[in-house]
């Protein structure tokens, strides 16, 4: 077997667990937040409401923005799972707070009004950006 292969075959088991770990993250995070959103969601995505579809695309993505940071950043899977719950946990948080310091965006949406949509789902994927960052931070390599 080449070099190539063999690096293949001894890596792959690696990449498949902190693989299926963060896609099991980003399933619980995705789970918890359709759960703790003040207004259902998945139910106005399936009655045709482009709001809501919008919003939650937003907030899969500001879930796997950090998520990914954390994969791409942590030397094993047991610092993956740490910072990938704790980054999932602050995204969360996160979430509830901008929608209770902008109470009203949660019924816009429900009436489907798309730009109230677009500006969250930019607070969102700001914060996931800056989350993203600050667990990729260097300084963070210096403590381990």
């Amino acid at each position: 077997m080449g070099p190539v292969l063999q690096s293949f075959s001894a890596a792959a088991p690696h990449f498949l667990s902190v693989f299926a770990l963060t896609i099991g993250l980003f399933g619980a995070g995705a789970f918890a937040y359709v759960i703790l959103t003040p207004h259902r969601e998945i139910a106005l995505v399936r009655a045709g409401n482009t709001a809501a579809g919008v919003s939650l695309a937003g907030a899969f993505v500001g879930l796997a923005i950090p998520l990914g940071a954390c994969l791409a950043a942590s030397f094993s899977s047991i610092e993956m799972l740490l910072w990938g719950v704790v980054t999932l946990l602050i995204q969360l948080l996160m979430f509830r707070i901008v929608d209770l310091f902008l109470n009203s965006l949660p019924k816009r949406i429900e009436n489907d009004e798309t730009g109230a949509a677009f500006f969250l789902v930019g607070v969102k994927i700001a914060t996931a950006v800056i989350l993203a960052s600050a667990v990729s931070d260097p300084a963070l390599r210096l403590l381990r």
